[in-house]
């Protein structure tokens, strides 16, 4: 039994901590008060899962305009020029701060080096510009910041909240803050904020095999959807080409920064076979690497294809990658003396909530920054590594454009927020259609709407989720709202949004290949998803 219509309030409530979440909190509480909202555990967040590290032009020799160049190339004519060059200007800013705040950023080895610190290379990239800590940057990044985090009074965790949904005050279309569930308690109230940050990361949990935590969920997207807030380019759904295949450790992802030091994808008889594919070979795009593993898997007749990096010295290998090491000894592989199994997983959602370059969304107070966002810089597929410096540097932009309005806006009383209505709900007498649904939304999209579509598959999809669409929303209008009901139901949206994308999409273009459309137009154009054009989803 859930309890509510208590409120809390704050300056800025920021939902999520990746690192935009954790960046952009920090930056705000300097002055003003923050509440920092997860779902989960504080460290649990796509972020902390990114092994290969941040793309910054931190090399003399490279350039801005290389880095520009390399995100536009792989974003296939569809990335948003200024939003390009806002990340590739600012990254190396944004990098050198988290050094200062201490992330252990890998060295070399070589006193003597231009840059003290190692950087990598990744598939896309025209220069080694991926600064990393060994092969767990992310955890890393985020431990630094969640020291930080702590220790500032401005801000107030509050960790195990799931958002249920965003308070709109509809006359002045602007947000108020947000309804959120103790997980633990079971208590339902409402956040009173000046403004409110959505930074939940994505949707790839929408798919049955994804390199994501179970938090990846696409909790912001769907709430900013319900609220009216237009969504920009689903269809475009990043598979990472290299995920372990074994059935102890599924979802463990093996890094792009393997094939960056020399590793190999292979058929099981040691066969090569990227450059049949792509003249860059093993580090072509990601999206051309991901078809050609799933092409390869489908005329052999294979579960998996191989990555090899045996070629290399154990102690280059143990030490550039340690964690990958030892996760692949525990289930019993060798990588210093045999190839990984491997194949493509959902890793990354290139769309989202549509803002402006400072994170903006269409609703007033409303902000949207990292994955969770669309803002123009991915494109059709996202560069390797761009994703933690957009988070870095869209956090930045968004605190600042925060900061400046609250000073010209000043301090003023908070909204009254009505308490949660839960009336006409009963506890659920049983919980198998969430655990069945949850299934069926997985299986559907990663069969219907996975690397390589076509119409009647996307149709088939979209036709099996309009059949849940009605038992859900039946569902959670009857039933006390529980973490596991509130996952499903915005995994059904975001999935929805995915499928009425690619529907719109009349081509293949980067992430999205529809085998009745597989010539590319010569104009490039974003789906924009308007929730005021489509007033029932189907």
């Amino acid at each position: 039994m859930t309890t509510h219509n208590q409120t809390l309030t704050t300056d800025i409530l920021v939902i999520g901590t990746g690192i935009a979440g954790l960046t952009s909190a920090l930056k705000l509480a300097q002055k003003h008060s923050v509440i920092l909202l997860a779902k989960s555990s504080l460290k649990e967040s796509s972020t902390s899962y990114a092994q290969g590290g941040i793309a910054g032009v931190l090399d003399p020799f490279d350039s801005i305009e290389a880095h520009i160049k390399d995100t536009l190339d792989a974003g296939a004519g569809l990335c948003d020029p200024k939003a390009v060059a806002v990340v590739a200007s600012h990254a190396r800013e944004a990098i050198h701060e988290l050094i200062e705040l201490g992330v252990p950023f890998s060295k070399h080895t070589q006193a003597n080096s231009r840059f003290p610190f190692h950087l990598t290379k990744e598939g896309g990239h025209s220069h080694r510009r991926v600064i990393h800590v060994a092969d767990h940057t992310g955890e890393s990044v985020i431990k630094t910041l969640l020291d930080s985090v702590q220790n500032n009074p401005n801000i107030t965790l509050l960790p195990n909240h799931i958002s249920i949904d965003l308070i709109l005050n509809k006359k002045h279309n602007q947000c108020l803050g947000a309804y959120v569930l103790n997980k633990k308690e079971q208590v339902i109230y409402g956040i009173a904020a000046h403004f409110t940050v959505l930074a939940t990361g994505g949707a790839s949990k929408a798919y049955l095999y994804t390199s994501n935590p179970d938090t990846s969920t696409g909790d912001g997207i769907a709430m900013a959807w319900r609220v009216g807030c237009n969504i920009g380019n689903m269809e475009f759904n990043q598979f990472h080409p290299t995920c372990l295949y074994h059935p102890k450790d599924r979802s463990f992802l093996i890094t792009e920064a393997l094939r960056g030091e020399g590793a190999v994808l292979q058929l099981p008889d040691g066969t090569a076979f990227m450059k049949t594919y792509d003249k860059r070979g093993d580090l072509a795009p990601r999206d051309i690497v991901a078809r050609a593993i799933d092409q390869e898997m489908k005329k052999h007749g294979i579960d998996c294809v191989y990555l090899d990096i045996s070629h290399k010295p154990n102690a280059f290998i143990t030490t550039h990658f340690p964690t990958i090491y030892e996760r692949c000894l525990n289930v019993g592989i060798d990588i210093t003396k045999e190839p990984i199994p491997v194949v493509p997983a959902a890793h990354y959602t290139c769309g989202g909530v549509v803002t402006d370059l400072e994170g903006q969304t269409s609703l007033k107070h409303l902000y949207a920054i990292g994955e969770v966002a669309y803002t123009g810089f991915h494109g059709a597929n996202r560069l390797a590594s761009n994703s933690l410096a957009e988070g870095l540097v869209f956090a930045k932009m968004a605190a600042q454009s925060i900061e400046k309005a609250l000073n010209t806006e000043g301090h003023k009383q908070h909204a009254e927020i009505r308490g949660w209505d839960s009336s006409g709900t009963s506890e659920p007498k049983e919980k198998i259609l969430v655990t069945h649904d949850w299934d069926e939304i997985r299986r559907v999209m990663w069969d219907y709407v996975g690397i390589v579509r076509n119409n009647s598959r996307l149709k088939r999809a979209r036709q099996r989720l309009k059949n849940l669409h009605k038992e859900i929303d039946e569902y959670y209008h009857q039933h006390t709202i529980s973490s596991d009901l509130l996952e499903l139901r915005n995994l059904l949206t975001v999935s929805e949004l995915m499928i009425m994308s690619a529907q719109r999409r009349k081509e293949s273009r980067g992430l999205h290949f529809n085998l009745d459309y597989p010539h590319t137009h010569k104009k490039a154009k974003p789906t924009i998803l308007r929730p005021k054009q489509i007033l029932k989803m189907y």
